[in-house]
């Protein structure tokens, strides 16, 4: 299926994006993001928690590694940027099957332990407050989830 790409043009499109992934997102789903510091990535998982009718203030869990948040499903927000070879230790991998939504930032640090199907999404700048969102998915429910986010996207 290959690459989708929408302009953001601020955050709150950044934001506006991410809420309308967190609608259409089920269970066990896998959201990976990349980006450069401050790109966004955080802004972006704010919007999917709001898909997700998640009340709580959503912020970035680089010192704590996982955070968890309740909603319409459970909203797993993994920040790896400090994670190293402890992967094993924090036992990750049981919150890909646990009924919620994993979202992990840096996701490329913990390559070799995700599971084959995914979504990823790069967040590039395009200017100070602007944005290239790329999505990458991996495997058909990704493909269908892309197709759907889009379709809703460009009749906007």
């Amino acid at each position: 299926m290959g690459s989708f790409e929408l302009k953001s043009n601020s955050p709150e499109d950044t934001y506006s994006i991410a809420k309308n992934l967190g609608k259409l997102l089920k269970k066990n789903d896998v959201i990976l993001l990349e980006g450069d510091l401050g790109a966004g990535k955080t802004t972006f998982t704010k919007g999917l928690a709001a898909g997700l009718d998640i009340q709580k203030n959503v912020n970035s869990p680089t010192y704590t590694i996982i955070k968890e948040y309740n909603g319409r499903l459970p909203l797993y927000h993994m920040d790896v940027y400090r994670v190293e070879d402890t992967f094993e230790d924090l036992g990750i991998d049981e919150y890909f099957y646990n009924g919620g939504v994993t979202v992990i930032e840096w996701a490329h640090i913990i390559e070799e332990q995700l599971p084959p199907e995914h979504l990823s999404i790069y967040l590039y700048r395009d200017g100070d407050d602007k944005r290239m969102v790329k999505f990458e998915p991996a495997g058909a429910r990704y493909e269908a989830l892309c197709k759907e986010l889009f379709d809703e996207n460009l009749s906007d």
